[in-house]
C-alpha cells in the first residue's frame, strides 16, 4: 500500500512534522485573473448515499488494478516497418514527425499526455489548426516571457521572490521565537494556536472562503512550503509553457530534496526557484554543478558539514593557538566586547577570557553522502561503473563546498581550510587542481561521462515513453546528450522525433502519479482556483506530497509503485470531491462544458465526459461499468418512481476521472 499523508498544514509547526509520514518508495522515478468563486459549503467526505455508490464499484476499481497494470501485448515493442494498416495519408499538421502508428486525434493526446500535464477544453482542435510540429517547436522553445497571465496569478505568493535570508527573517523557526520572548516552546506553541484560532473564528465571521481561511492563517514558516507547492500547481495547471514545466518538475525530482530536513524548509524555494528552474531546459552539466553548490543540497546530503579530518584538525589547532594569544592579551580583564575596551575583571588570570570562549566545536570529517548520491543518483547510475573507493574520492574532491551558516546566512562558499589538498583519483582519473577546482573538474568529469548520457536518456525517456523503454531509443538519445555536450533541449528533440515516441506500443503506456492526475483533473475540467491548499494537500494523500521525498531517489516514475485498489479508491475520491465543487478554493463549470442538455439526460452527460476526457478512448468494461451508475438515484437525484429533474453531471464527471483509463497518459 502506498503511504499517504495527512494535510496539517493548519497544525502548529512542530506538530506538522510528525504528521509527514516517511514513504520508502523505490527509484526509478492559459491562466485566469483571481477572483472569487462560490464554494459548495459541505463535507469533503460523501454523504451515505455516495458512499453507497462508491461501495457498488469496489469490482470495477480492483478490476481496474489489473486492467491497469496488466502490460500490452506490443509494450516495449515497435512495428519494423511502421505502418498504417489503413494507408491513409498522414496529416499535413504532423509535419516531419515520425508519425505511422496513430490518427491525428490520437497524436495530439498521445502529445498532450506526455509534453504537458494533458489537454484543456478546445487544445486538440487549437492544436490541429496550428500544427502538431508546429505546437512541439513552440515546446521546445518557450522563453519566459510567454506567461504574463500566470505570472500575475503567481503574485499572490510573495515568498517566490525572497531570499532565503529574507525567509528566516521573516519567518523564524518557532524556537527561535519562544527564545526571544522568553518562552519555553511548548508555551509558545499553545500561545501560537490560540491566535491561529481566533484569526480562523474572525475570519469565518466575515464570510470568507475556507480554503482562503487556511491560507491566510498558516502559521510560522509552513506559509513557505505552502506557496511553493501552491505556485507548482499552478503553473502546471495554467501554464503555456507546458514542456517547461514537465522538465521543470522532472528535474526537482531527480535531484530530490526534501523541505523537511531541517533548513531545507528556508532554502528549497530558492532551490526551486533560482537553481532547477533557470536550468530544466539547457546545459546538463550547468545544472549539475547549480545543484552541488546549491545550500538546499548541500544541507540535504550533508556535504557541507563534509571536510578532510586532518585539514580539520589544522585549522582547529590554529584557532586553539589564536585563543591562546587572545587569553594572554587580556589576562587578568574581561575580554572585550566590538566596540568596548577591556575592563577589569577577578579571578584568576584568563578565566573571564576562557568562560566567554564559544564552545569547541565537534570533529568533522569525510562525509559520503553527497559523493554516492552525485555517482549513483544525479549522473552516472547504479551501475555506471564506479567502486566504494570512487565514491570516498569524490567526496574528498567535494570537500570546503559548504555553507557559511544554513540558519543565519545560507550561502554557498568554499572554504579552502576544510578542502583535502592531496592528488585524488576517481574511476582512474587524477584530480590535483586544488582548491574548487578539485570539485569543479570531478563533475565535468562525470557530466561528460558515457554512463551519465545512459542513465539520463534512460530516466528521460522512461518518463516520457514507456517504463522499459527501448534500448535503441535510449543509445540515440545518448548519442546527442554527447555530441551536444548535454543540450537537454536536443536530447529531448532526439526523442520526440522518434519513431519509438509515436509507436501505438506508447499510446497510453504510462501510469500517472498523484501529481500528474490531479494536475490532469484540473485540466480536464477547466478548473478554475483562488487558493486551494486542499488541491495540494489532496496530491499528498494520493501518495506523493510535493517536495516531501524524504529518500534522495525522489518518486518513482513507475506503475507498479502508484497502481494499488486503496491508491485508486483514493484517486476516485478526489475526482469526485474536485468534479463536484466541494473541493474549497475551486470551482468547475460542468454546465458549460458538457453542454446544458446534459443536466437532464445522463447518457449525454456520460457521452460528452467520456469523449472530452477521454478522447473517447475506454474498455468496454469500464463503459458498461459506468452505464450500469446512471440510473443510481445518487446520479439522477431522484427516487426510483419520480421523473428525472437534475443529472449529477459532477459525479458523472468524476467516475470518469476516476476510471482507470484516466490513469494512465
Amino acid at each position: 500500500m502506498i503511504t499517504t499523508f495527512r494535510g496539517s498544514w493548519g497544525l502548529k509547526y512542530e506538530e506538522r512534522e510528525q504528521t509527514v509520514q516517511r514513504i520508502p518508495v523505490p527509484r526509478p522515478r492559459g491562466a485566469r485573473k483571481l477572483q472569487t468563486f462560490r464554494v459548495v459549503k459541505s463535507r469533503n467526505r460523501l454523504d451515505a448515499g455516495g458512499a453507497a455508490l462508491l461501495g457498488a464499484i469496489l469490482i470495477f476499481i480492483v478490476a481496474a488494478v489489473f486492467l491497469i497494470l496488466t502490460p500490452r501485448a506490443d509494450a516495449g515493442k515497435t512495428n519494423g516497418s511502421g505502418a498504417v494498416t489503413s494507408g491513409k495519408k498522414l496529416p499535413k499538421s504532423f509535419g516531419s514527425l515520425p508519425i505511422t502508428q496513430l490518427t491525428e486525434d490520437e497524436a495530439i493526446l498521445h502529445a498532450l499526455d506526455r509534453l504537458a500535464y494533458g489537454p484543456r477544453p478546445g487544445d486538440v482542435e487549437r492544436i490541429k489548426k496550428m500544427g502538431l510540429e508546429k505546437w512541439i517547436n513552440e515546446q521546445l522553445n518557450f522563453n519566459s516571457g510567454d506567461d504574463p497571465e500566470l505570472d500575475e496569478k503567481l503574485n499572490e505568493f510573495k515568498t517566490l521572490r525572497m531570499s532565503p535570508e529574507a525567509l528566516l527573517e521573516k519567518y523564524p523557526p518557532p524556537n527561535q521565537i519562544a527564545k526571544r520572548q522568553g518562552m519555553t516552546p511548548d508555551d509558545y506553541r499553545e500561545q501560537l494556536r490560540q491566535q491561529v484560532e481566533e484569526k480562523r473564528q474572525e475570519l469565518r465571521q466575515q464570510g470568507e472562503d475556507p480554503a482562503q481561511i487556511q491560507f491566510e492563517t498558516m502559521p510560522g514558516p509552513q506559509r513557505i512550503q505552502a506557496e511553493l507547492d501552491l505556485a507548482t500547481m499552478d503553473r502546471a495547471i495554467y501554464s503555456n509553457r507546458q514542456l517547461y514545466e514537465v522538465m521543470s518538475n522532472f528535474w526537482a525530482n531527480h535531484f530530490n530534496v526534501n523541505v523537511n530536513k531541517g533548513a531545507d524548509r528556508w532554502l528549497v524555494t530558492d532551490y526551486v526557484e533560482h537553481t532547477i528552474r533557470p536550468r530544466a531546459m539547457g546545459k546538463f552539466e550547468d545544472l549539475l554543478e547549480a545543484t552541488a553548490k546549491s545550500p538546499a543540497m548541500l544541507f540535504y546530503l550533508d556535504n557541507w558539514l563534509s571536510a578532510d579530518p586532518v585539514a580539520f584538525q589544522q585549522m582547529q589547532a590554529e584557532l586553539a593557538q589564536r585563543r591562546q594569544r587572545f587569553e594572554g592579551l587580556f589576562a587578568g580583564m574581561t575580554p572585550p566586547q566590538p566596540g568596548e575596551f577591556p575592563q577589569p575583571g577577578t579571578g584568576a588570570p584568563g578565566e573571564q577570557a576562557q568562560a566567554q570562549l564559544p564552545p569547541k566545536k565537534q570533529e568533522r570529517g569525510l562525509n559520503e553522502n553527497y559523493g554516492r548520491e552525485v555517482m549513483e543518483l544525479h549522473t552516472l547510475g547504479v551501475n555506471g561503473g564506479y567502486t566504494q573507493a570512487d565514491v570516498i574520492q569524490m567526496a574528498e574532491c567535494l570537500t570546503g563546498w559548504t555553507i557559511r551558516a544554513p540558519q543565519r546566512d545560507p550561502q554557498f562558499f568554499f572554504d579552502d581550510r576544510l578542502h583535502d589538498q592531496s592528488v585524488k583519483t576517481v574511476m582512474g582519473k587524477k584530480f590535483d587542481s586544488g582548491g574548487m577546482k578539485d570539485g569543479l573538474e570531478a563533475l565535468h568529469m562525470l557530466a561528460t561521462n558515457p554512463a551519465t548520457a545512459k542513465h539520463i536518456s534512460f530516466e528521460l525517456a522512461q518518463h516520457f515513453v514507456s517504463d522499459n523503454p527501448p534500448q535503441a531509443l535510449i543509445t540515440r538519445m545518448a548519442d546527442t546528450f554527447t555530441l551536444s555536450n548535454g543540450d537537454i533541449r536536443a536530447v529531448l528533440r532526439t526523442m520526440i522525433y522518434s519513431p519509438e515516441f509515436w509507436s501505438k506500443a506508447a499510446l497510453r503506456a504510462k501510469v500517472k502519479t498523484p501529481f500528474e492526475v490531479a494536475v490532469s483533473a484540473a485540466r480536464a475540467l477547466d478548473l478554475q482556483t483562488t487558493i486551494s491548499p486542499q488541491l495540494v494537500q489532496w496530491v499528498g494523500r494520493m501518495g506523493e506530497p510535493l517536495y516531501q521525498c524524504e529518500p534522495p531517489t525522489g518518486y518513482a516514475d513507475t506503475a507498479d509503485v502508484w497502481v494499488n485498489a486503496g491508491a485508486l479508491l483514493n484517486r476516485l475520491n478526489f475526482a469526485l470531491t474536485l468534479a463536484t465543487n466541494h473541493m474549497p478554493g475551486t470551482s468547475a463549470d460542468l454546465a458549460g462544458l458538457l453542454g446544458q442538455d446534459a443536466d437532464t439526460n445522463a447518457e449525454v452527460a456520460l457521452s460528452r465526459a467520456l469523449d472530452d476526457f477521454l478522447g473517447g478512448e475506454i474498455s468496454p468494461q469500464t463503459r458498461a461499468t459506468l452505464e450500469k451508475e446512471l440510473s443510481d438515484p445518487q446520479i439522477l437525484q431522484a427516487r426510483l418512481d419520480d421523473p428525472v429533474k437534475h443529472v449529477n453531471e459532477g459525479l458523472i464527471a468524476g467516475l470518469v476521472l476516476g476510471a482507470p483509463e484516466f490513469q494512465r497518459r
